[in-house]
């Protein structure tokens, strides 16, 4: 069996393959009231008929002034416990592990969805005051308003109120999104950190609040239940958090109870000089799986089969994530499994699909 068909376990729970869906966002919650839909249903939904080992939903906000956009969903509130529900069942009857990715965009909310427009939604269109670690704007987004030690100190229970609900939908897997540009990559960079207080300063101070998350979400989430962390690897600018720094947040929240780091980069600067090209970010991680000693995730421009297969082997990473590759072909481990020799009756059909099996 190919490893990218090799279930992987973590604590309770397997995922039947290493082909897993990453989180993507919408901005489809078009009522602003953070509830998932049809559309979440479905998207999500047909990825897991599709054959994908894991699913995750995309950013999930965990209090409302956390969305990256207004159209942003949430479970900040009981009420979104139902609707979200009946999308981690589906996704599980098929098959495949219901994951939820856990976020607050920090300075980079109160941005257009769908529109095409850019920078910061006005108060008066349905925006809100973006708040960060430091009075220091992504650019062409507004100046957020730096957070108070209070406020910061009470980030953690509403990421640990957020994990509580997704438990009760009935996820699996939580992840805590510390990447991308939005607030715990905020606030561990020292390029959009320029605090005084306890969580800033040295690497100790940048990272309290990441770490202070995952102990609140590990306090919640059941001990059998899987916890993953997102990190950016490196800012891709000087002087920023890097692939070094990485590792050591890794190592430390090995000892915290975190599960798998899922290996991104980027999102925190408006003009990065990326070196771009097929498996770009595999490097990064391998290079967190060796300092920290974790299972990682690897992710970014994946999307052949071999090629995917080719990181598992190489030990780079323990599962891979598609992205773009799964909005294009949302049955794309059925036609890996052709590819690198799968038996049709242990490829991930729904048994509705068997006869359109590849041959």
């Amino acid at each position: 069996m190919p490893q990218l068909f090799e279930p992987l376990t973590l604590r309770g729970t397997t995922a039947r393959n290493r082909a897993w869906l990453a989180a993507m966002c919408q901005y489809s919650a078009f009522a602003r009231d953070g509830m998932p839909t049809d559309w979440h249903l479905v998207n999500l939904g047909q990825h897991a008929t599709g054959g994908f080992g894991l699913v995750m939903t995309e950013a999930t906000a965990v209090v409302p002034e956390g969305r990256i956009s207004p159209e942003d969903v949430g479970i900040w509130s009981d009420d979104h416990v139902a609707s979200w529900r009946r999308i981690a069942d589906f996704v599980r009857e098929q098959g495949a592990v219901p994951a939820m990715q856990l976020a607050h965009a920090g300075r980079k909310a109160s941005t257009y969805g769908l529109s095409g427009q850019a920078g910061t939604v006005p108060v008066d269109d349905g925006g809100w005051e973006p708040v960060g670690p430091t009075a220091v704007a992504y650019e062409g987004y507004d100046v957020p308003r730096e957070l108070t030690t209070a406020e910061v100190e009470a980030v953690p229970q509403a990421f640990a109120e957020a994990a509580r609900r997704a438990d009760e939908a009935g996820f699996e897997v939580v992840e805590i999104h510390a990447a991308h540009g939005y607030l715990l990559h905020q606030f561990v960079s020292p390029l959009s950190n320029r605090r005084t207080d306890q969580y800033g300063g040295s690497f100790d101070g940048r990272t309290r609040l990441v770490v202070e998350v995952v102990d609140a979400v590990r306090a919640v989430w059941p001990d059998h239940k899987p916890l993953f962390v997102r990190f950016s690897a490196t800012d891709w600018a000087d002087g920023g958090w890097d692939v070094e720094q990485t590792g050591r947040l890794a190592e430390r929240l090995k000892d915290h109870g975190v599960d798998l780091v899922d290996v991104s980069s980027g999102g925190l600067v408006a003009h990065q000089q990326i070196d771009v090209g097929p498996g770009y970010q595999v490097p990064f991680a391998a290079a967190v799986r060796r300092a920290s000693g974790l299972p990682v995730v690897a992710v970014g421009l994946i999307t052949e089969p071999e090629q995917a297969e080719q990181v598992l082997t190489d030990g780079a990473a323990d599962a891979v994530m598609l992205a773009r590759a799964a909005i294009r072909e949302p049955g794309w481990p059925l036609r890996a499994a052709h590819e690198l020799g799968v038996p049709v009756k242990d490829a991930p059909y729904p048994p509705q699909h068997a006869r359109g099996a590849w041959r």
